[in-house]
């Protein structure tokens, strides 16, 4: 650690930083950033920067609002969108308390502590998201709602559009960031994009996609466009999801991996599923944690609605891509629930938790579905024991508030502050009179 402290402080001085951001998370998953001048990053790394976490979501009570910010020099980039007037960079943080605890309210301390117990466990866990988010002419929008950039569908290429030259743009700054990228391309709603992240391990993507969200808005400023990452930001058209696949290696050993078995899927692959698969509801609130993102669940588009899993069905929740011949290495399960607005390091953490618990306890994996899960009807899935996924932000509560694994995971702080978010959003949706209501019943009523 000393020597990448080394390092961050020669990088700054030979490349001339003039500011060098601090960023850690909030509950909820949004960036906060403090800014420090250089001389100050030494001192940082050694006493920590003192802040008020009682001014930030969820992060601390009132009664023990000190904390520190303790920049993680592992994680020192120089930000390419700055440029060379006053170059600026920036580092992740833990948070700590002023006695030097982990900040048990610290988004990325909680995905820690759960790598920490698939550690122990001999594994080491490894994700890969493929993001997708929607660039409109501006967040403004009139009684026809959002406007897109473009009327492009899945795969179009587009020449000289803005989201062919967005995505572009986009992708070298993610590189220039350390940040790989495996494919980019249009989705199938009209300005909908997607960009898929090399696989890494959980924490590294994590950041990455705190580090990607920013780029994203930054590149779309300066093109004259808005990005979002709302899940449903068109009632017609498809959400934006982060389907996002799943890994446990021992070693330098795919877990997943066996020769010869169904799928080439192992045991723990299976228990693994099987975890996902039993406590999907319970982890619904984290990795879809808004109203909105039940308009996605629900809203068709290959969204997926029930629980189940399959060899390559894009119906189901949990699918196990098709295994490449020689590449053992790259067996691994897509979660596809999970949605572009979730917080990364409380949402890996439930997968991971809900996964290890599968493979704790011996978890059976049930019959893969085959069918379309969609063109099933209501009696077929319920024979076949297909459950649905919460209907709505209010159902997905429900079932978290019961759930001892969210709890253990999570940390009764977290825990209890994510509840009461998640409360209050539904109260306050719950009580709106929408224009749908007024359109349907205002004149006949």
């Amino acid at each position: 650690m000393d020597k990448q402290r080394d390092f961050v402080l020669r990088t700054i001085e030979e490349r001339g930083v003039k500011f060098v951001r601090l960023w850690f998370t909030d509950v909820v998953g949004t960036l906060k950033s403090v800014a420090i001048a250089p001389a100050e990053v030494e001192g940082a790394f050694t006493e920590g920067i003192g802040f008020d976490g009682s001014a930030i979501e969820g992060l601390s009570r009132t009664f023990e609002s000190d904390l520190l910010a303790y920049p993680d020099p592992t994680t020192f980039q120089t930000l390419p969108w700055r440029g060379d007037i006053d170059p600026t960079a920036r580092m992740f943080c833990d948070i700590t308390t002023p006695d030097g605890e982990p900040a048990v309210a610290d988004p990325r301390n909680v995905l820690k502590r759960t790598l920490a117990r698939a550690a122990d466990a001999g594994f080491t866990f490894y994700t890969h998201p493929e993001i997708e988010f929607y660039l409109l002419k501006s967040s403004k929008y009139g009684p026809e709602g959002p406007q897109p950039v473009d009327s492009a569908g899945y795969f179009d290429n587009v020449p000289g559009g803005t989201a062919h030259d967005f995505r572009r743009r986009s992708v070298r700054m993610l590189e220039d960031l350390g940040i790989s990228v495996e494919f980019s391309h249009h989705e199938a709603g009209p300005g909908q994009n997607e960009i898929d992240l090399r696989y890494a391990d959980a924490l590294t993507t994590a950041d990455n996609i705190m580090t990607f969200r920013t780029v994203v808005k930054e590149v779309a400023i300066e093109q004259g466009v808005y990005a979002t990452f709302m899940p449903k930001p068109f009632s017609d058209k498809p959400g934006s999801g982060m389907h996002t696949h799943l890994s446990l290696f021992e070693g330098d050993a795919n877990a997943f991996y066996e020769p010869g078995a169904q799928y080439q899927l192992s045991k723990i692959g299976r228990q693994f599923i099987a975890g996902l698969l039993r406590h999907a509801n319970e982890i619904s609130a984290v990795t879809n944690q808004f109203v909105n993102s039940y308009k996605r669940l629900w809203g068709g588009d290959e969204a997926p609605s029930f629980i189940c899993w399959g060899h390559n069905n894009r119906s189901a929740l949990v699918r196990v891509p098709l295994y490449k011949p020689n590449k053992g290495q790259s067996a691994r399960v897509e979660y596809r629930a999970i949605d572009s607005a979730a917080n990364p390091y409380l949402a890996f953490s439930l997968l991971l938790a809900a996964g290890l618990k599968g493979i704790e306890e011996g978890y059976e994996l049930p019959s893969e579905a085959e069918d379309d899960v969609w063109a099933l009807t209501d009696s077929e899935r319920r024979a076949l024991g297909y459950r649905p996924l919460p209907a709505s932000l209010d159902h997905a509560i429900e079932y978290m508030e019961t759930s001892e694994l969210v709890a253990d995971t999570l940390g009764e702080h977290v825990f209890n502050y994510v509840l009461a978010n998640k409360r209050a959003e539904w109260r306050d949706y719950r009580t709106q009179v929408t224009p749908f209501e007024l359109y349907r019943n205002l004149e006949i009523l």
